[in-house]
C-alpha cells in the first residue's frame, strides 16, 4: 500500500516540507526538496531514519546528581528506548570530565555515549 508522509527536513536552515510517497522501504516520490541535502534526509528518514540521543546519566559523588551525555553519532531511531534504559540504568563516579566514554558501543551501533561537560567530585 502507497504511503504519504510530509517531513520538515531539517538537512539544511530552510527547512523545507517535503512529501514522501512509499511503499514499505521503496521510494515512490519525493517532493518539496530545494536542495538535493532534503531528498538524501528524506530517504533516510523513511528507510533508516536515526538521531543523536542526548540525556543525563546519574554520578556517584558528584557535585551534581546528573550528568548531560550524547552519543557521539546517531544511532537507529528504532534503539531509543533500549538505549535510554542501558543509560538509565548505569551509575558513574565523579569526576568525570568532558568528552570522556561512558558507555562505549552502546547495543553495537559503534556509537559511544559520552559527557558533555565536566563533572567535578563532591566538595566535602
Amino acid at each position: 500500500m502507497i504511503e504519504t508522509k510530509t517531513l520538515t527536513c531539517v538537512a539544511c536552515p530552510k527547512g523545507c516540507e517535503v512529501t514522501v510517497e512509499y511503499e514499505g522501504n521503496e521510494i515512490i516520490e519525493i517532493k518539496g526538496n530545494a536542495c538535493p541535502q532534503g531528498q538524501s534526509y528524506a530517504e533516510e528518514e523513511i528507510v533508516a531514519p536515526t538521531r543523536i540521543l542526548p540525556t543525563t546519566i546519574k554520578v556517584k559523588n558528584g557535585a551534581l546528581a546528573l550528568c548531560p551525555v550524547k552519543t557521539t553519532k546517531q544511532i537507529p531511531l528504532e534503539n531509543m528506548f533500549e538505549a535510554m534504559e542501558i543509560i538509565g540504568n548505569k551509575v558513574i563516579e565523579a569526576p568525570i570530565s568532558m568528552g570522556d566514554v561512558l558507555i562505549e558501543n552502546i547495543l553495537d551501533t559503534g556509537a559511544n555515549i559520552v559527557a558533555t561537560r565536566d563533572m567535578p567530585a563532591e566538595i566535602k
